[in-house]
C-alpha cells in the first residue's frame, strides 16, 4: 500500500518526473494541526507491602525534589497518590511518562517497591472544569508530601 500526501495526485505514469516542491519551516498541509506541547494533570496511585511511614514520607519528599513539577502526595504505610502536571504532546505520551515515573526514581528517592494500580491523565482544561463544577478533587493545596 503506498501512503499518499493529501491533496497529492494518487498515480504517475511510469517512469514519470516527479516535481519537487519546496516546503518553508513551520508550514503544514493543510488540516494537519501542530504538536504542541500542552499541560496534563496526573494522578498515579501506587500500593503494596506496608512499609514504615517514615520512610515512605522521606522517599515521596525525595521523589518531589528530583520531579520539580509533583504537586502533592498522600501516603499512608501501604499506599500512596501522587498529583502533578506534566507537559507533553499528547495524552499517550503523558500517560507513557506517568507509567514510567515510580520505577525510574524507586531506587534514586527509596520508593517502596509497590506497584501502579491506578492512573488518571486528563487535560488541564478538563481538570478546570471539574473544579468549577465542584466534583473533581481540590486543587492541590497545600502542596508537598501529607498523610492520607
Amino acid at each position: 500500500m503506498r501512503r499518499v500526501r493529501p491533496g497529492a495526485a494518487a498515480s504517475r505514469a511510469a517512469g514519470e518526473e516527479r516535481a519537487l516542491t519546496s516546503v518553508a519551516a513551520g508550514d503544514r498541509y493543510e488540516g494537519e494541526q501542530a504538536d504542541l506541547p500542552r499541560l496534563w494533570h496526573i494522578t498515579l496511585s501506587v500500593s503494596g507491602e506496608p512499609a514504615p511511614l517514615k520512610e515512605v514520607r522521606r522517599a515521596l519528599e525525595q521523589l518531589a525534589h528530583d520531579h520539580p513539577f509533583l504537586l502533592t502526595s498522600r501516603y499512608a504505610d501501604d499506599h500512596a497518590e501522587i498529583r502533578y502536571w506534566e507537559e507533553a504532546r499528547d495524552l499517550h505520551d503523558a500517560a507513557a511518562v506517568a507509567l514510567r515515573l515510580w520505577g525510574e526514581h524507586r531506587q534514586t528517592a527509596g520508593l517502596p517497591p509497590w506497584e501502579i494500580v491506578g492512573l488518571e491523565v486528563i487535560d488541564r482544561d478538563t481538570y478546570h472544569q471539574r473544579i468549577s463544577e465542584g466534583y473533581g478533587p481540590p486543587p492541590a493545596t497545600p502542596v508537598g508530601v501529607h498523610p492520607y
